[in-house]
């Protein structure tokens, strides 16, 4: 007979199995509208496709949180009852193949009923301890050597067509060819193509579809997307890229997540990493659109970097801010941002207007441009690992977040994000030619943010970040505001007069500044860019100046339109080579 205490636990772990499955097959569902979207082409659907999905897991983890209260009543917060449920859940779900995805939702559950500070291994699930898979299936296409480059690439886009008509599906297949004999030539290595292996799935991203894989060449291996676009003509090939750099751009954490059809997804994350090696599995999993997976699986990635390094966290490099506190470790690639107990003026802001920020851009188009901001809570850390002078700051300016609990550090809420230099830092130290370069991309970066609505507000260049691929992106999220809710203004020239917004008292002309305000000629002043860098800006960027852009904009924005911004350079498209 079974006991009491066995029978809560089975029908814990089952309630929680339940919510996941429940959670998996609505994802699957909001997943592959996108290829219907696209075929129709549908951006605005997409869009709501893409926030629907970003909000889903938490509303199931949330109700899933209730039915197993329900169920346990009393022993909700008996840990022994957890461990048993854990047993349980691990028998129920541990042949699936997204083992580690139900693990991860497990967890999410246990945190919302327990608040664990830290992680407690005997109730969670470790991403890093999960059973390896018994089988990596093969999650690619094979596509064997033809006797052209244009009949092999010509046979990949056949394989993946749509209900919709290539433009010209020859002319595509002929120039991207030409691109890649191109490159290989300049490899020089006198290996030709085996065959091609492509990701089985279309990855689908804002107007944009995706076919991954990589080009096998005897001991090599060759990175290969090709990008599709869907115009009033059909479908035709946009881009074609393979390079470790570009494709890497193509999965960046400054990009949203890919609608993709995963049923395998560490198996799916194996054969990314064969064409993206810098690229840690966490970041891969957040491509993917397993973005809580992701973050278990970065911080595991943290806690293997402690273990196996004597580094400390220290303060990160740069300008300190009025609103975080930013902590790195120097050997791993991430900053840590904690938000501080008092804002200093000007800042008026809220912490929770803060936070409100932080998950308005996580729901956002971030259009590369905007640094991906996985939120952690009830975290601990050994106060060995921390500098006296980083724990000094924490200690004065985040106590209501961090505190020193016997020999740890306990922090209560945190963001983690991929580490940049300052692009303040970033133009004192680089040469002449770099400097100039992430000059004009900060300009095509604020171009890029108003496209899709939204305004940094603090325009400080030390609010702003250069990757390690040269793109200027941003990451202070705390005056971001949508574009359509700022009135840009210009300023008035000459004396007052009925129906303006001057006033003349015989002086100086004075006019009426309101909340929403902001005039764009001030900018520049505020941007402090020395001299040979200014004139860069002006030549490049300076519409951005003028309050006729940025009102245009606003109504581009307010009438619906969507902006094309992919993740390749415009003259990487093959358009150019159509002439």
């Amino acid at each position: 007979m079974v006991d009491e205490r066995t029978a809560l636990a089975q029908a814990g772990a089952e309630a929680i199995r339940t919510g996941f499955e429940r959670f998996m097959r609505e994802r699957v569902s909001i997943t592959r509208r996108a290829r219907s979207r696209f075929e129709a082409r549908d951006w605005s659907g997409a869009q709501r496709d893409a926030r629907e999905r970003l909000d889903l897991r938490e509303a199931i983890v949330h109700e899933t949180v209730g039915v197993v209260r329900a169920e346990l009543g009393g022993a909700a917060h008996e840990r022994a009852a957890w461990r048993r449920m854990k047993e349980d859940y691990e028998v129920l779900v541990e042949a699936r193949p997204d083992f580690e995805i139900a693990g991860s939702f497990f967890n999410s559950v246990g945190r919302r009923v327990f608040a664990t500070v830290g992680v407690d291994p005997t109730i969670e699930f470790l991403a890093a301890g999960a059973p390896p898979p018994r089988e990596l299936v093969p999650q690619h296409r094979t596509f064997a050597r033809e006797i052209t480059t244009e009949a092999l690439l010509r046979s990949v886009l056949e394989a993946y067509a749509f209900d919709v008509p290539f433009e010209d599906l020859a002319r595509d297949a002929r120039l991207a060819a030409t691109e890649l004999d191109a490159h290989l030539r300049e490899l020089d290595d006198g290996q030709p193509i085996e065959a091609v292996e492509m990701a089985s799935p279309v990855f689908f991203r804002g107007k944009g579809a995706y076919l991954v894989g990589r080009i096998r060449r005897g001991r090599y291996r060759t990175p290969l997307v090709l990008a599709l676009v869907n115009g009033v003509d059909g479908v035709s090939l946009d881009a074609i890229l393979f390079t470790e750099e570009d494709v890497s751009i193509v999965f960046s954490f400054t990009r949203s997540y890919f609608h993709v059809e995963v049923e395998r997804p560490r198996a799916m994350v194996a054969f990314l990493s064969s064409i993206l090696p810098l690229k840690r599995h966490s970041e891969l999993y957040t491509a993917l659109g397993f973005n809580r997976h992701g973050k278990a699986e970065l911080y595991q990635e943290v806690v293997r970097h402690l273990e196996t390094t004597r580094e400390a966290f220290v303060p990160a490099r740069g300008d300190k801010g009025l609103v975080m506190s930013v902590f790195t470790l120097p050997g791993l690639d991430v900053v840590f941002k904690v938000i501080k107990d008092h804002f200093a003026p000007p800042k008026q802001t809220t912490r929770r207007e803060v936070m409100d920020k932080y998950r308005h851009v996580f729901r956002h188009d971030r259009a590369g441009r905007l640094v991906d901001a996985q939120a952690y809570e009830h975290l601990a850390f050994p106060v060995e690992r921390f500098s006296r002078e980083l724990l000094a700051e924490l200690s004065e300016h985040c106590a209501e977040s961090v505190r020193v609990v016997g020999d740890e550090v306990a922090i209560r809420h945190l963001y983690a994000e991929r580490r940049v230099t300052p692009l303040n830092l970033f133009i004192r130290e680089a040469d002449e030619w770099t400097a100039r370069l992430a000059v004009r991309d900060f300009g095509q970066a604020l171009r890029d943010l108003a496209a899709t609505n939204t305004f940094p507000g603090d325009m400080l260049l030390k609010n702003f970040g250069v990757t390690r691929h040269g793109r200027v992106i941003f990451y202070d999220y705390d005056e971001l505001t949508r574009v359509t809710d700022c009135n840009f203004r210009d300023i008035p020239r000459g004396g007052g007069g009925p129906g303006g917004d001057e006033d003349y008292d015989g002086g100086e002309p004075t006019f009426y500044i309101g909340p929403d305000d902001i005039f764009p000629e001030e900018f520049l002043p505020f941007l402090g860019l020395p001299g040979r860098l200014r004139e860069v800006f002006l030549q490049a960027h300076g519409e951005l100046l003028t309050g006729r852009w940025w009102r245009d904009i606003q109504e581009r924005v307010r009438a619906g339109e969507i902006v094309d911004i992919f993740p390749y350079r415009d003259e990487q498209r093959l358009r150019y080579a159509r002439g």
